[in-house]
């Protein structure tokens, strides 16, 4: 992922929790690793822009990232993009979890769509799978 100095939402890009990196799975016989970091996000939907949340996650082989910036700069492959855990539209709200997962991801998406295409605080954005311009 490479880090953007501006927004541009075709560029699908993402705001990452930095202090949220962390290693979620690995085998000991393997050279290889799951880390993940929260993210949140702006999408179009059926012409409307929404604000998601939920996490980047990759496998990532050793070394092992020191941070979540090495990590982000060595996920390559944006196929999947990012794992939606809510999403609101302005007006409604899917999600999973429980209802105070849900009744956090409301704090943080409520005020992240007022503010569109603002970084939300305590976020650092915009990163993007595209090539730097």
């Amino acid at each position: 992922m490479n880090r953007e100095g501006r927004f541009v939402i075709s560029r699908k890009p993402y705001a990452v929790d930095l202090s949220s990196f962390r290693l979620m799975e690995r085998d000991p016989d393997k050279t290889w690793a799951w880390y993940t970091v929260d993210a949140v996000w702006f999408r179009r939907r059926r012409g409307e822009t929404v604000a998601c949340i939920g996490t980047l996650r990759d496998i990532v082989d050793d070394p092992a990232p020191a941070t979540a910036e090495e990590f982000l700069r060595r996920f390559d492959d944006g196929r999947y993009g990012g794992r939606t855990e809510g999403r609101w539209d302005g007006e409604s709200y899917w999600g999973t979890g429980t209802l105070t997962d849900q009744e956090q991801h409301l704090a943080i998406l409520r005020p992240m769509l007022a503010n569109y295409p603002d970084v939300p605080d305590g976020y650092d954005g915009w990163w993007t799978f595209q090539p730097s311009r």
